[in-house]
């Protein structure tokens, strides 16, 4: 069990390789990550484990205690990189205004025109359909670059997002990996 308490207003550093080829955007950090200071680090929630059943880690990072710098070096090495809509923690992402979503999306925008990643990953529907006033998007492969990256929008891998699972969860995040060009070694399910 962890010692670690939340902190609600610590941000979260960004994950950033030299050679970012996929790069995921959460919504926003829970109260664990900002406690913890790692991305998706609530036990319970699916992201480590999707990647690491679709390949894009070659084993599953444990993050409820915070991040080891083995395992960030891991991650990097893979040409994945990690950042958030906006930086301000909460219990949940609900509970930031559409204000806040629309400036995180302008600020990502920004971002990705700095550190040029191949794909952009986001990883909330509703946070990117609020953010880039994009109300029917779907999921996917989006037809718009990102600031010269190819876009995708993915699951949540929050356990709110119930209809989801680890292995849908890995299909869809594959698929964004493929075309970032990361070489995947898929692992079996353990779950």
């Amino acid at each position: 069990m962890s010692t670690a308490q939340p902190v609600p207003h610590q941000p979260v550093p960004d994950l950033l390789p030299d050679d970012l080829r996929l790069l995921f955007v959460g919504i926003n950090p829970g109260l664990w990550s900002a406690a913890t200071g790692a991305h998706f680090a609530r036990p319970g929630n699916r992201f480590w484990p999707a990647l690491a059943l679709a390949g894009i880690t070659e084993h599953p990072v444990d993050c409820k205690e915070g991040m080891s710098e083995a395992d960030r070096r891991h991650v990097e090495g893979r040409g994945v990189g990690i950042t958030n809509f906006v930086s301000r923690a909460s219990a949940r992402a609900d509970e930031l205004s559409t204000q806040e979503i629309r400036d995180g999306a302008v600020r990502l925008q920004r971002f990705v025109a700095e550190h040029h990643p191949r794909v952009v990953a986001i990883v909330g529907l509703g946070a990117y359909r609020t953010g880039f006033r994009r109300p029917r998007a779907r999921a996917g492969r989006q037809p718009e670059l990102l600031a010269g990256a190819e876009l995708w929008v993915l699951p949540n891998p929050s356990g709110l997002n119930a209809h989801e699972t680890v292995a849908s969860l890995a299909e869809a995040y594959g698929a964004a990996a493929d075309a970032a060009g990361i070489e995947r070694r898929p692992q079996r399910a353990t779950r």
